[in-house]
């Protein structure tokens, strides 16, 4: 009856057992494959932002619906990391309940990390650079390009503390997606955990890392070699950095901390009699 009506999902806790063992198996993934599947990640994550620029370009549509609609199509990068296969850094924020069970070191949890990061942003500024020698931003009478330079001259000005904030809401909500979409044994039940919190997310401006490697370089490019007449002066190396630094912090302590430890205290830490015993 259950399988029926698509409610045969796995429980909580049997979630937290798959997310243990499979941050084993990522963490231990040959260095070329994290790297290719790092950067896939980057670019997969980078098409869920074009798409969500094309609906915000649209000036026809309500704040809410825009939010909303962008949201839902912003979840497409996510979608095509979790069903096509994908290492995305933000995702992996998770691996801490692995290394928390003590079943990966120290070592190679933050190699996971570095080696992702890096490669997702290798994805992303590489689909960035793509896209615009396509001609793509000229789209919609030249709208599309303004629109990435607002979007970008807005996250290079957030101060620190505000980008940190955003990062920590934005990933405690792409966890949870994942977490749900382990739940599912189906593509459309992954999808239906993955709209909402992500669409949540995007919708309430919170600040994805992965996501701004794609929208400040592709500003950076139509920046300098554009002449949109629109000017965002905060874009640039030093804007990058200044929203990166925060927003991956941020990041991590969302995935790692609120989500990933915590769930490892509720489901998998061992009672300390149990502990003492071994």
């Amino acid at each position: 009856m259950a399988d029926l009506f698509g409610f045969d999902a796995f429980s909580p806790k049997q979630i937290a057992e798959k997310v243990d063992s499979i941050g084993v198996i990522k963490a231990r993934l040959p260095l070329l494959s994290m790297v290719m599947l790092g950067i896939l990640a980057g670019a997969f994550i980078g098409l869920g932002a074009l798409y969500f620029v094309i609906i915000k370009s649209d000036a026809s549509l309500g704040f809410g619906t825009s939010q909303l609609l962008g949201g839902i199509a912003f979840s497409l990068g996510l979608l095509l990391v979790v069903v096509a296969g994908a290492e995305l850094f933000t995702g992996n924020n998770l691996l801490a309940m692995a290394w928390a069970d003590k079943k990966i070191s120290t070592a190679e949890l933050l190699k996971n990390w570095l080696v992702v990061c890096g490669s997702n942003f290798i994805g992303a500024a590489g689909l960035a650079f793509l896209v615009y020698a396509s001609g793509h931003t000229e789209m919609n009478h030249g709208v599309i390009a303004e629109r990435y330079l607002q979007i970008a001259e807005a996250k290079c000005s957030l101060p620190f503390w505000s980008a940190f904030l955003r990062g920590v809401l934005c990933n405690i909500l792409v966890c949870m997606a994942i977490w749900m979409a382990m739940a599912g044994r189906s593509v459309i039940d992954k999808a239906v955990a993955i709209v909402f919190p992500i669409s949540a997310f995007v919708a309430a401006g919170f600040e994805h890392s992965i996501a701004n490697m794609f929208f400040i370089p592709l500003a950076m490019f139509i920046q300098a070699f554009s002449d949109t007449g629109a000017v965002a002066g905060a874009v640039g190396w030093l804007g990058l950095i200044s929203n990166l630094i925060p927003v991956i912090l941020g990041n991590l302590v969302g995935g790692s901390v609120l989500v990933g430890l915590v769930y490892y205290v509720i489901y998998l830490r061992k009672p300390a009699s149990d502990q003492n015993k071994e």
